[in-house]
């Protein structure tokens, strides 16, 4: 099975994964700024542990796959930069306490650590491609959040995924049920993230 292969076999979990009321609403221009901006810290938390879990990945991976996922690593050092200007731009506070839906979902991605590369690959590779997508619906996006969907549709974030995507064809392979499984908890966990943003913290 390939990594394309993987989403046709899930299509209505993977739609609900990467379609969301939130992503209209970025779209439209209905999106309450506050609802963003819960969600943004949250996903700045998600992302300063995605780094660190995906680390873990890269003391694992085989030579050949070494180069690249250290350049994700590089790049979500990157991303959690940008994401503290642009906090500061919003007076967000990131120091936030994690919402229930984003604590289950990082627990799970530590919780990896310990699985087999191919599994690592395989989450990893299917948050990057449901978050590029998602996004991509979104797309040109309303005035007040078209920045941040340019920003997570650029062209080197789309050759970074196309790049996971085509490794992960490989390592799919000469894999098993634990790799679709993988896959559908990521997407499950996306679909949670995106409607955590319309719940309080302590929900």
């Amino acid at each position: 099975m390939t990594a394309k292969e993987l989403i046709q076999s899930e299509p209505e979990l993977w739609h609900e994964a990467t379609h969301h009321r939130f992503l209209d609403g970025v779209r439209e221009g209905t999106l309450p700024p506050e609802v963003f901006d819960r969600w943004l810290a949250q996903d700045y938390l998600f992302g300063v542990a995605l780094t660190r879990a995906e680390a873990r990945y890269l003391a694992g991976a085989p030579r050949e796959d070494l180069a690249l996922l250290a350049s994700g690593v590089q790049a979500m050092v990157a991303e959690l930069d940008w994401f503290e200007h642009k906090a500061a731009e919003r007076q967000i506070d990131l120091g936030a306490a994690l919402h229930p839906a984003a604590r289950v979902y990082i627990d799970y991605l530590y919780a990896l650590c310990d699985r087999p590369y191919s599994v690592q690959l395989t989450a990893l590779w299917a948050l990057e491609r449901a978050y590029l997508e998602a996004w991509r619906g979104a797309s040109p996006g309303a005035q007040a959040f078209r920045e941040f969907v340019e920003h997570w549709t650029s062209d080197a974030f789309a050759a970074y995924v196309a790049a996971l995507e085509a490794v992960t064809s490989r390592v799919l392979g000469q894999s098993g049920d634990a790799e679709h499984e993988a896959f559908r908890q990521v997407a499950r966990h996306e679909r949670a993230f995106w409607e955590m943003a319309f719940e309080s913290v302590d929900a």
